[in-house]
């Protein structure tokens, strides 16, 4: 099953001629079948409006300025479950996450077995894992933005700082998938499962938000738990010579602008360090939010603290916990 589906999903993708003549990436060979658009077009693939008066289009969110080393820091971690909403939560992370080492041909190994040759992912194998897992992501925060945004009008009462966030994150994580889309252009295969994932996906956690938006927080903050798991892990494929046709490709031009990369800190080991410590902040953020009250707590990640030399949540990564905030610490 699993050699099937890996054969499949290497329909999904192919990589953007543009890396390819101008990175030194080797040149596919053999029919084209992994992608339905014209080859005139794939230099490109989402091109800049045409608006000659135009410079660029600016964002309502600014990313915040990481450090390497606050990146560096960011380690795996885990909640434990604590009552039934969260096993339900983690239980749902685990159905999600085995269909999509299904789709994407991925193996997580045990420690040690990093070497054997059916754990091993190519460059290839990984942005597909990236695409169709950003495609994925960038849903909670617009679905309980959207339904919070709604209850506040519906309502007429303020939201205390929560559909700012949400929303914040479903743009971080459609930024994520962007910057992997100027690196590799989905096909057919790739378009097929993310319409077909995101349409099941959006309607599941639409519904459920509506019965426990505690239980989504919950389970947005598990399902970062294995997206840190999976970037930390081609960090260490890159770090140890296993990704060579990454160890001098440069991020994308859309990535060095949205997190302000600096100069000699602009390749793609930078770029997945700065997509892990994402994750790891979306982490902290839904599992914070998790442990408050949906309707009458204020979101600590949107406020101005009355001590700010103090330890608190905030958008950067300075003081970014595993578990998310408890609601002492916050409220």
């Amino acid at each position: 099953m699993r050699t099937y589906a890996r054969g499949m999903a290497t329909t999904g993708l192919r990589y953007s001629s543009t890396l390819l003549i101008n990175r030194s990436y080797p040149q596919p060979t053999g029919k084209r079948l992994i992608s339905s658009t014209p080859q005139s077009h794939i230099k490109e693939y989402f091109p800049p409006p045409d608006a000659p008066k135009i410079v660029k289009v600016t964002s309502a969110w600014h990313h915040p300025v990481y450090t390497e080393e606050e990146m560096r820091q960011v380690t795996v971690g885990h909640r434990e479950a604590k009552n039934w909403s969260d096993w339900v939560a983690l239980g749902s992370v685990r159905v999600l996450r085995w269909g999509m080492d299904l789709v994407t041909g991925y193996k997580h190994p045990a420690p040690g077995q990093e070497h054997i040759k059916k754990f091993q992912m190519t460059e290839k194998e990984w942005v597909r894992r990236f695409v169709f897992l950003e495609s994925v992501a960038g849903v909670p925060g617009m679905v309980g933005g959207m339904l919070r945004h709604l209850r506040s009008l519906r309502r007429m009462k303020r939201d205390n700082g929560w559909i700012e966030t949400l929303l914040e994150e479903a743009y971080n994580e459609r930024m994520h998938l962007l910057t992997f889309l100027k690196v590799a252009e989905p096909g057919w295969f790739m378009r097929l499962m993310v319409l077909g994932a995101q349409g099941v996906f959006f309607n599941g956690f639409f519904l459920s938000y509506l019965v426990s938006p505690r239980t989504c927080h919950r389970f947005v903050g598990y399902l970062e738990e294995e997206a840190v798991l999976t970037y930390t892990r081609a960090i260490k494929d890159l770090e140890s010579g296993r990704l060579p046709h990454w160890e001098k490709l440069e991020a994308p031009e859309i990535a060095i602008r949205y997190w302000k990369m600096p100069e000699g800190h602009r390749t793609m080991k930078d770029l997945l360090l700065y997509v892990r410590a994402d994750e790891a902040k979306h982490r902290e953020v839904n599992h914070t939010l998790g442990n408050l009250k949906q309707a009458v707590d204020v979101n600590p990640f949107a406020v101005e603290w009355k001590e700010p030399t103090k330890p608190h949540p905030s958008k950067g990564i300075k003081h970014l916990k595993t578990t998310g905030w408890e609601r002492e610490d916050v409220v």
